[in-house]
């Protein structure tokens, strides 16, 4: 046996060794033994050398040393399941007669042993691919031989030994044998793996000397050193869905598990960031969902990656249906998004419906490569070790030339090839489709059939479920073309022009996350940087010809100007890249920043989209979007930030009129934070998020940009006329609540709710809501006040306020007016509309002055110190403002039709005040649209709705309009239809409609129609024995996980559904035996009150529901917390069964009335004029929707806007 020296002979203590992960016999390990005893073994083939074992889960080992238990293990698995374990004494370094006692484990992927059997972390581990021999030794003993080591162990006896012996040699066997079959289906060429994420050498504390560290996947490993680090002989390894990483100073780092915490400290504070970024991009992939990959890799072929082998891919192409590993994923997305679509397995959980998962394990790396890869060289095919520009120079071969398919027989014959396509898309032939389809066929040929035009009608029509999705994700692929050799390196079919740029610029280390604070001037190094033939380099001085590193401008997807000193560098800019990365680059020049930002946005913008290379932008990128009359497919665009204008220009070059985001109507986020909406007056704008990095900047610009940003009125949020926001929300909000109020204006609200107000409505007034009870009317009038008090630059403008203040003394009423229509032209814009605005509400406050006592002389005396912003000593400021409101029509040029227009309001509202005051007009009556069977604006109905109104009495209300008897057994009802859910909820009869409408979106309406299965529902509440249902059903929970929708697909789980509750199983077996079910006797998964669930019928057909019969469920608790979840029934008696259940607890038993009430309560009969009016805008967006319904109880001026 080869000697080891130990520092154990030196005599020290047991109780000062350096670390718990260390004995002094491990850390005196370093030298490697001469060679491996003899005998013992009839197997002692030597493996070849390993750079990183580690179990399956890493995603970048050699298809060589890896096992294959990946059946057993997944990303958030905390460790490999134990094949063996117990206490053996194991023999120390270089010879020595002293065992030490160790606990001892086996999994399939590693020998490690431990201080105890209560330890996490190993003191040695040794890969279970790295044993080439094991034999006996001697009594008791037995000999683990590795490739340059051996390891000595002692059992309490003979049988213990031998019981070792057996296993340790079945599994080596066993993990030999699998990397054989795998190492013959991979392309590589030898046995070495990739590099690591990230490895090189931390101190950790309490340890003499460095270790090496390596990040991998989901995991960090220790090694003594760099040599270990090679042979695959390591210390312990940390799984990171534990962990967590903290900055602690300059140089150090602690990386926090619930078991111990590691204290590192790199070299630099530079080194420092990007092992923390890495160890942060680890813990994101072990908390990412490996459910998808577990269900992929099932296929054989799908375990290693489709280009270069490498094992335990979890990235794919989900146009060409291949499995991909993370280093030929970053070499995809160069190709662009028309050659092939990348997706994470295990993070991109969304775009992994049923029909996708199941065409990945119908094809599998092996059909699609037995087209791909036909014809592949053994000199030009690349392995797990190759480098970028191998494995891009093999991708874009493959891939954008086509250069290895297998061809199809029809190739270069187009119609011969679409009449094909249209045949196979027709059967389950998905390896013929794959070759038309990527030899030239039309994914939109024309087929002739005039009821099925493409051939994804005839897919569906013929029920091919796999033949739709593969022809969905091809819906915009390009075909191979081997002329476009010439410009390999581009990823659009045109050629992008060369740029050539050089000088130094400043640098930090790139990102994964967005830049959250200011960056100091001592974390940016100088780097010399180079510009040309299509690659940004960065070297570091300009004396050295190697990189450090390089950014392809194909693969940047955005370019941001930073203002200036927003970090320690004067001028500073961002790159983002597809692979979501940002880097961060600065000058002290803000002229060299400019030529440097002029240069890449030359190099990386299309040349359908460089009219936008012209504007001064802020920010400028490529991004997917929906939006005119394509909503069908997401389309790519370029965009550009300007200011507070957005620029967009299509992918077939054309500008569209730019989005003035101060003016927009509404700006959400939409889809777990995966869809940006953006809705102006006359369109809407989808911008997706396919990358979160990217997306999340445009984000946040684009907000910024869409707010206030100063304290002049062109700065403002603007509606569509121009006039500010606030003042528009204050304006509706008081000739809401207020016209009649005595002393309004006069009156002064409280200070700090007047100073709370303002400063929500100047943060954001597109996201507030004025409503009666909440807000007083003094309180908006008095920041209305103080707005145009505190405005920047005032109403009038300093420049032209002294020719106002001048034309008051102006005998003559003709030469006044005249000279204030020309003051009033020569205001800017946003002014002049705001001071009509204001106008136009005082002439209707004075209108009311017998109940307010606000006629025009008191209006003036409160206005005209604010607006021209004086003491109030000079009284030419109110003899402005009340010239203004007297002279109104001559001044701001009223026509008849707008005058009208205001005198009918006015009379409106006086009609309506009387109405109210005799007790004849009912609180809180409102009119909406109602719709009969279906929604068309034919069977459109508008009803005035009082509080009192419930579901029953509205169902008539729309039926006696319509003169539509009900006869017996005819179950008319009142339904809420929910077109963004696709589904539908029956409101009880005695539910109020009111609360209803006030939760109403624009996505939301209400129809009568029958309830068809009313019927078949009473007949089982009829019949029914107890009062409870249980049973199975199918269930999909909609949860979020580090920012990403995530879901968890649709699972079997058992249900018990009582008067109170409604309770989820996972485990069924026990609740199956028993009839009625026992709940006190098990512990329910997730449960929830009944009275707080809202349940709608029908599954939105994007999640492929199992099946159609289907329920949507929405709860939400005290706290206001919302959740959604969908189940699914296997019959459709079962769904009618479990609604009947949930509609009888729900409502004390009564589904249905006894008898129909024939008469009902006399109503006041509606004002005929005001019939037809809706308060709630039947084609309007969300803030105008929400807007009216907040309104409703309160404002019956609100009934007459926009008549």
């Amino acid at each position: 046996m080869a000697k080891e020296d130990t520092e154990l002979r030196m005599g020290r203590p047991r109780s000062v060794r350096f670390n718990s992960l260390f004995s002094e016999d491990e850390f005196g390990e370093d030298q490697p033994s001469a060679s491996p005893a003899s005998g013992g073994s009839s197997w002692s083939d030597r493996e070849p050398s390993l750079h990183l074992p580690v179990p399956d889960t890493f995603p970048g080992s050699s298809p060589g040393t890896l096992g294959d238990s990946m059946e057993d293990t997944s990303a958030t698995s905390l460790l490999s399941p134990t094949i063996r374990e117990g206490w053996l004494d194991k023999n120390p370094p270089q010879g020595s007669y002293i065992y030490q006692r160790r606990w001892v484990k086996l999994d399939p992927d590693y020998l490690r042993y431990f201080d105890s059997e209560k330890d996490t972390y190993s003191k040695r581990l040794i890969p279970v691919s790295s044993i080439s021999r094991v034999s006996s030794v001697g009594d008791q003993k037995f000999e683990v031989v590795t490739n340059n080591r051996n390891f000595v162990f002692r059992a309490e006896n003979d049988a213990d030994r031998n019981e070792w012996i057996r296993t340790l040699q079945q599994i080596a066997e066993e993990r030999k044998g699998k990397a054989a079959v795998r190492t013959s289906m991979s392309l590589a060429t030898d046995s070495a793996t990739e590099p690591a994420d990230k490895s090189g050498f931390l101190e950790l504390r309490g340890f003499k000397h460095k270790l090496f560290v390596v990040v991998a996947g989901d995991k960090v490993f220790l090694y003594k050193n760099a040599e270990d680090y090679r042979l695959g002989i390591g210390i312990t390894y940390i799984e990171m869905n534990v962990g967590n990483v903290k900055e602690v100073d300059r140089r150090s780092f602690d990386l926090t598990t619930p078991y111990r915490i590691f204290s590192f400290s790199a070299d630099s504070e530079q080194e420092k960031e990007e092992w923390v970024e890495a160890m942060q991009q680890s813990i994101t992939e072990a908390l990412s969902n490996s459910e998808v990959a577990e269900r992929i890799w099932a296929v054989e072929s799908n375990r290693f990656c489709a280009d270069c082998g490498s094992p335990k891919p979890d990235w794919a192409s989900i146009n060409l249906c291949v499995v991909i590993c993370k280093r030929c994923a970053g070499e995809h997305r160069g190709l662009g998004p028309g050659i092939t679509k990348v997706r994470s397995l295990k993070m991109d959980r969304k775009v992994w419906t049923e029909e996708l998962i199941e065409l990945f394990q119908r094809f599998g790396n092996i059909m699609a490569n037995q087209f791909w890869a036909a014809n592949v060289p053994p000199s030009e095919a690349i392995s797990p070790t190759s480098g970028s520009q191998e494995r891009r120079r093999f991708l874009i071969a493959k891939y954008r030339e086509g250069k290895y398919r297998h061809y199809h027989p029809l190739f270069g014959n187009q119609e011969e090839l679409d009449r094909a396509l249209c045949a196979a898309v027709t059967t389950s032939d998905l390896a013929e489709t794959q070759a038309l389809l990527f030899c030239g066929a039309s994914v939109t040929c024309d087929t002739g059939d005039p009821q099925c035009p493409t051939p994804l009608a005839l897919a569906e029509r013929s029920g091919q479920r796999l033949q739709m999705e593969f022809l969905l994700h091809n819906k915009t692929s390009e075909p191979p073309r081997l002329e476009m050799v010439c410009s390999e390196e581009k990823p659009y079919s045109v050629h992008l022009p060369s740029i050539t740029h050089n000088g130094f610029l400043y640098k930090t280390p790139s990102m994964v996350k967005p830049i959250s604070e200011r960056k100091g001037p001592e974390e940016f190094s100088r780097r010399w940087c180079t510009l040309q033939d299509g690659v940004l380099s960065y070297y570091e001085n300009d004396r050295n010809t190697v990189p450090n590193g390089e950014i392809r401008v194909e693969e940047i997807v955005c370019l941001v100007n930073n203002p200036l000193h927003a970090h320690g560098i004067e001028s500073t800019f961002e790159v983002y890249t597809e692979a979501d990365r940002l880097y961060l680059f600065g000058l002290e020049s803000p002229a060299s920043a400019r030529e440097w930002l002029k240069s890449i946005a030359k190099s990386f913008v299309h040349p359908c989209a460089e009219e936008l290379l012209a504007l001064d932008f802020e920010r400028l990128g490529r991004l997917h979007y929906k939006g005119g009359l394509t909503l069908e497919r997401a389309q790519e665009g370029w965009f550009a930030l300007v200011g507070s204008t957005l620029h967009v220009c299509s992918e077939d070059g054309r500008r569209q009129e730019p989005l003035q985001l101060r003016k927009l109507q509404e700006l959400s986020i939409q889809g777990d934070h995966e869809v940006l909406v953006l809705v102006e007056r006359r369109r809407t704008l989808y911008i997706q998020g396919e990358r979160k990095l990217d997306f999340l900047g445009w984000v946040h610009a684009i907000q910024k940009a869409a707010s206030s940003s100063g304290d002049t009125l062109s700065e403002q949020q603007l509606t569509e006329s121009d006039v500010p926001l606030l003042v528009d929300r204050c304006i509706d909000y008081i000739t809401q609540c207020g016209l009649t109020s005595e002393g309004i204006y006069r009156k002064s609200g409280q200070n700090s709710k007047t100073t709370s107000l303002l400063e929500v409505l100047q943060r954001d007034a597109r996201c507030v809501r004025l409503k009666e009870g909440e807000h007083h009317v003094d309180d908006v009038a008095n920041t209305l006040k103080r707005f145009f008090r505190d405005l920047g630059d005032g109403l009038f403008t300093r420049r032209w306020a002294p020719n106002w203040l001048w034309a008051t003394a102006l005998e003559d009423e003709g030469a006044k007016v005249g000279e204030y229509r020309q003051l009033l032209a020569a205001l800017p814009p946003v002014n002049r509309a705001t001071l009509k605005a204001l106008i136009n509400h005082l002439f209707r406050v004075q209108c009311f002055s017998g109940e307010n006592q606000m006629n025009t002389h008191n209006l003036a005396i409160v206005f005209g110190p604010t607006l021209f912003q004086t003491d109030g000593k000079d009284y030419k400021a109110g003899r402005v403002v009340e010239d203004l409101i007297s002279h109104y029509v001559e001044i701001f040029n009223v026509n008849d039709q707008e005058m009208k227009k205001q005198q009918d309001e006015i009379t409106a509202i006086m009609k309506m005040r009387e109405a109210s005051s005799s007790g004849t007009q009912q609180a809180g009556d409102f009119i909406c649209t109602v719709y009969l069977e279906e929604k068309k604006t034919e069977t459109e109905q508008h009803v005035k709705i009082p509080a009192t109104m419930t579901a029953e009495e509205l169902t008539f209300e729309i039926l006696d309009r319509r003169k539509i008897v009900m006869k017996e057994k005819d179950y008319w009802s009142c339904f809420e239809v929910n077109e963004r859910e696709e589904a539908e909820r029956p409101l009880h009869y005695s539910e109020k409609v009111l609360p209803i409408l006030h939760c109403l979106g624009t996505e939301s309406y209400l129809v009568v129609k029958k309830q068809m299965s009313m019927e078949n529902m009473l007949l089982y509440l009829a019949s029914r024995v107890g009062d409870c249902k249980h049973g199975m059903m199918k269930f999909r929970e909609e949860r979020n996980l580090l920012g990403l929708g995530l879901s968890t697909g649709f699972h079997d789980r058992y249900f018990i559904l009582n008067h109170s509750w409604l309770r989820l199983y996972k485990e069924v077996r026990s609740l199956r035996q028993r009839s009625p079910p026992l709940e006190s006797s098990h512990k329910p998964e997730k449960e929830w009150p009944v009275r707080n669930l809202k349940v709608y019928l029908g599954v939105k057909k994007k999640l492929r529901p199992p099946t159609c019969w289907g329920f949507t469920v929405f709860y939400e608790n005290e706290k206001h917390e919302k959740q959604q979840w969908y189940l699914c029934c296997d019959t459709q008696a079962d769904l009618r069964e479990w609604f009947a259940t949930f509609l009888q607890v729900q409502n004390g038993g009564a589904l249905w009335p006894s008898e129909r009430p024939r008469a009902r309560v006399a109503r006041p009969l509606q004002d005929a004029r005001l019939g037809n009016i809706s308060l709630i805008p039947l084609r309007g967006n969300e803030s105008e929707m929400r807007n009216s319904v907040a309104a409703f109880a309160t404002d019956p001026l609100t009934l007459l806007r926009n008549v």
